[in-house]
């Protein structure tokens, strides 16, 4: 006879909690040591300066277009270096969404460094959990390039999303169409497989987050038109995803690099330094297939328009850092 809803929820609720005791070794193995403790104590840090700091972001953070800077005058050299290095690197668009239960001002820290290092265009996507779910938040993304686009002339962005933020982004590429405007997407703690703590809470966006859920389902999906280019940084000191690895893409179809840092809480993801290093590194290349400015315009940084041509070999991955 098969399970009622509610039996369905109250097995898959047992079946996460022995799978929480199950990793509760791994979890005390990662705080017993030099790095976890620093994480530890970083987490609780950063925590406390956002707790200050919320208030601020319930306000909107309003997208106001920048212009392209050519002055170079008074830049420190980190900046000058990506902007005479590589134009459209450094004005391609970037959006940040957050998690859940935040705002943007999550992303206060990585926003400023972002700008430190030349990216000048840098966007904040701000939305409420008690309205808006998953697909709900992934339509307003959509609505949101679509802006930026027509006021940059950047065919294509790139995405950060920390926690949920990921799951969103990872919707809007793989289910609206997102593939042909964004051409990185990096996430940061994000519950691609699910996590199981979500069955502990029953709104109606978290079950959205749960392992078995239609969302998790869908984005499982076959996607062989998907040719943005993915990113997953995941922790073992993040307690928000059970188990650890669920913070990983793990997709057939898709062009992924998951990222271990260790020793990073969940709410550190932005403000870690090594994360940081990553996403400025990764953002600072833009592979020949995935040019963010319309195929055939004249470039910034050249005398000519160019047409990029397609790439018939694989790329070699660059090896994650682990410490």
């Amino acid at each position: 006879m098969p399970e009622s809803a509610d039996e369905h929820e109250q097995s898959a609720l047992r079946r996460s909690i022995d799978k929480a005791r199950a990793t509760g070794d791994s979890a005390k193995r990662s705080l017993l040591n030099p790095t976890g403790f620093r994480g530890v104590a970083k987490e609780a840090a950063w925590l406390a300066t956002h707790v200050a700091m919320y208030p601020f972001g319930l306000v909107e953070d309003k997208y106001r277009h920048a212009e392209e800077r050519h002055n170079l005058d008074g830049l420190p050299p980190i900046q000058r270096g990506l902007i005479i290095g590589d134009v459209e690197a450094a004005g391609t668009p970037i959006i940040l969404i957050h998690g859940i239960i935040d705002n943007h001002t999550v992303f206060a820290f990585l926003r400023r460094a972002l700008n430190r290092r030349g990216f000048g265009r840098v966007i904040t996507l701000n939305y409420s959990p008690l309205s808006d779910d998953i697909p709900r938040v992934a339509r307003r993304l959509k609505s949101l390039v679509e802006k930026v686009r027509r006021e940059t002339g950047y065919e294509r962005v790139h995405v950060i999303g920390h926690s949920m933020g990921g799951v969103v982004a990872r919707y809007y590429v793989q289910c609206l169409g997102g593939d042909k405007r964004v051409h990185t997407v990096v996430t940061l703690g994000s519950p691609h497989s699910g996590t199981l703590p979500a069955y502990l809470v029953p709104h109606s966006v978290v079950k959205q987050m749960r392992p078995d859920s239609p969302i998790v389902r869908e984005l499982d999906a076959p996607a062989a038109h998907c040719r943005t280019r993915m990113v997953a940084i995941w922790s073992d000191l993040d307690q928000m995803i059970i188990p650890k690895r669920n913070a990983r893409i793990v997709h057939p179809d898709l062009n992924a690099r998951n990222v271990f840092v260790r020793g990073v809480g969940h709410m550190s993801f932005p403000v870690d330094g090594r994360v940081v290093h990553e996403i400025c590194t990764t953002l600072a290349q833009l592979d020949v297939d995935g040019s963010t400015l319309v195929r055939g315009t004249t470039s910034i940084g050249s005398s000519r328009a160019k047409t990029p041509a397609p790439s018939t070999k694989t790329q070699p991955q660059r090896p994650a850092a682990t410490s």
